[in-house]
């Protein structure tokens, strides 16, 4: 069956159709944005998903991917304010908040991130001391983040984290740096050690003072215990020699007889316990004390008399006579040294 020219007109009007369907319709994936130009100026950005546009007059003109990503920012020298130079490289997180902004206010972004970040590294590193430089890592961030999100606002760019990856100082600047930490240490340590050695000091001698002070206390807490019992000690011999006063005045013959023993033992102890060698030669059998103890009673009662001082004593007509005394058993001798 031979083609007509209306046929072949339908054809083509259903090709057409087809055709501007498919150029009508935009698909765009997640993450991304397309800007569309109609006649070479920007009118909207096509978001995630299908999309129409006008065929032929609209077109799609930039591409951009609005998820965060990440610059690479090569290794330079950086001068320092002491004039140190050392290397530093970095790295940039940043993400596309306007597309617009970012596909038309500059030309190359990734280019122009890139020398944003770069020259301000060398601005803020350059204005530290080295060992600022060293020691404020994080403050370096911090101020490189502020500084270059804020340059980066017009292009519609969020930069969200700057970080200093190294820094390297010349060898020979290292290698002092070594010098000189060590050499602060060992200060550190010797400062550490006489502070030690003070210490310990000052701890023993506040030891000592301690116990000069306990035994200064002690001595006198002895001394006035021992002055208290010689006090009570010298009250009770004046209560005991009062009572054996009295017992005396009274006639009382026992009492005197206790009062001479016990002085006579209290003299041979101390003629014992004396302080210089020496030999003392005595009796001390127990019937010479009895008998010496007995004498005594008796010239005692011829004073007083046998009723103890009631009737006056009477002088006797004679003397009583003695019957021989034994011969007393020879006398041991014994050495007392001390």
């Amino acid at each position: 069956m031979p083609f007509t020219g209306f046929d072949i007109t339908v054809v083509a009007l259903v090709l057409l159709a087809i055709l501007i369907l498919f150029a009508s319709i935009k698909i765009v994936p997640q993450g991304h944005r397309y800007t569309i130009e109609r006649f070479g100026r920007y009118t909207r950005t096509l978001e995630p998903g299908l999309n129409l546009i006008v065929p032929f007059i609209d077109r799609v003109g930039k591409q951009l991917n609005v998820m965060e990503q990440v610059l690479d920012v090569p290794t330079q020298e950086v001068i320092t304010k002491d004039n140190a130079s050392v290397s530093s490289d970095a790295v940039s997180f940043y993400q596309i908040l306007n597309a617009a902004q970012a596909a038309y206010e500059v030309r190359d972004l990734e280019l122009a991130l890139l020398n944003l970040t770069m020259t301000n590294i060398r601005s803020v590193m350059g204005s530290m001391d080295l060992d600022e430089l060293l020691s404020n890592r994080d403050a370096i961030n911090e101020r490189l983040l502020r500084v270059i999100d804020e340059a980066a606002k017009p292009w519609g760019i969020k930069i969200t984290r700057v970080e200093i990856k190294d820094i390297q100082p010349p060898k020979d600047l290292v290698e002092a740096m070594g010098r000189q930490m060590k050499a602060e240490r060992e200060k550190r340590a010797e400062v550490l050690e006489a502070e030690g050695a003070r210490n310990a000091q000052i701890l023993r001698a506040e030891g000592a003072k301690q116990a000069a002070i306990l035994e200064a206390e002690g001595k006198r807490e002895a001394a006035y215990r021992e002055a208290e019992a010689r006090e009570r000690l010298a009250e009770a011999e004046a209560k005991a020699t009062q009572a054996v006063s009295e017992a005396i005045a009274a006639g009382d013959v026992q009492a005197i007889n206790y009062f001479v023993a016990q002085k006579y033992t209290e003299a041979m102890k101390a003629i014992g316990t004396g302080t210089n060698s020496k030999v003392v030669l005595m009796p001390i059998e127990a019937s010479s004390l009895v008998g010496t103890l007995g004498g005594i009673g008796a010239i005692a009662k011829e004073v007083f008399g046998p009723n103890g001082g009631d009737v006056p004593p009477q002088r006797p007509a004679a003397a009583p006579e003695r019957a021989p005394r034994r011969p007393a058993p020879p006398v041991n001798p014994f050495q007392t040294e001390s």
